[in-house]
């Protein structure tokens, strides 16, 4: 194939992603903002319904500790009907993980919560947990997994394009498409901080767990991080500043 004919080819892949991408839109049920996703409102309940079994899997089981999970329930079930959350089509569930090393929480799309039992074991007060979770359902809320999803299939599409047009199948594309989606990755853990605040405000919580918890995840990490531009979660100095200043926002309400 000519060189012509590659440019040609790669522009025609490249809008084809780029149409795709923004007709991927719809409305979120519960912030009501439009937003590029690739799977409903079902579809997001589904996948993490059927992802939750393998993440359970992968972090050792759950935790065999009735009262430790029904604590976990309780402050997160505390969390959903004090907040929009609870008139979400989302269906919330919250699982204490077995691993002992790993300092984690997450979640899938569609409400599926997830807490390591290493991250568990070093919180020290219940704010701080509806803090952990809070965080995580603002992920759900606002609908951060199928954004990704849309996201990444733009970039996969742009990348495909790069190669085709260039010949080469190398390693620029890649780390453009790879910058593209860390930034985007960094916007969601910052949305989800705030979304964090409120919701511990709302449920009656101190808005300050959430700073407390950003130390406690930089002590875990030996206080090293890695530089911000090159990763997906913003440093946790950086956090801690955002969060003060979204603290004072919501005090001022």
């Amino acid at each position: 194939m000519n060189y012509k004919a590659r440019i040609i080819i790669g522009v025609v892949i490249a809008l084809i992603a780029v149409v795709s991408y923004y007709m991927k839109t719809d409305e979120n049920p519960v912030t009501g903002e439009k937003q590029k996703v690739s799977l409903t409102v079902d579809e997001e309940i589904k996948l993490g319904l059927q992802s939750a079994p393998e993440m359970i899997a992968e972090f050792g089981g759950e935790y065999r500790d009735s009262k430790l999970q029904a604590y976990v329930d309780r402050v997160g079930v505390k969390l959903v009907q004090s907040t929009e959350a609870g008139s979400s089509p989302y269906k919330f569930e919250f699982h204490l993980l077995a691993d002992e090393n790993t300092v984690n929480a997450f979640a899938l799309p569609g409400g599926q919560i997830f807490i390591t039992y290493a991250l568990l074991s070093r919180l020290k007060t219940e704010d701080q947990l509806a803090g952990v979770l809070g965080h995580e359902i603002g992920h759900v809320i606002n609908r951060h997994s199928a954004e990704h999803i849309a996201k990444q299939e733009l970039t996969q599409g742009l990348i495909r394009a790069t190669d085709i047009a260039t010949g080469d199948p190398g390693m620029i594309s890649r780390f453009v498409g790879n910058m593209i989606n860390m930034k985007y990755g960094r916007d969601d853990e910052l949305e989800s901080d705030d979304y964090g605040v409120k919701y511990l405000i709302d449920a009656g919580y101190k808005p300050e767990a959430m700073i407390e918890v950003m130390r406690i995840l930089k002590e875990a990490s030996g206080g090293g991080n890695q530089p911000e531009f090159m990763s997906t979660h913003p440093s946790s100095d950086n956090r801690i500043e955002k969060l003060k200043e979204v603290i004072a926002k919501y005090k001022k309400k």
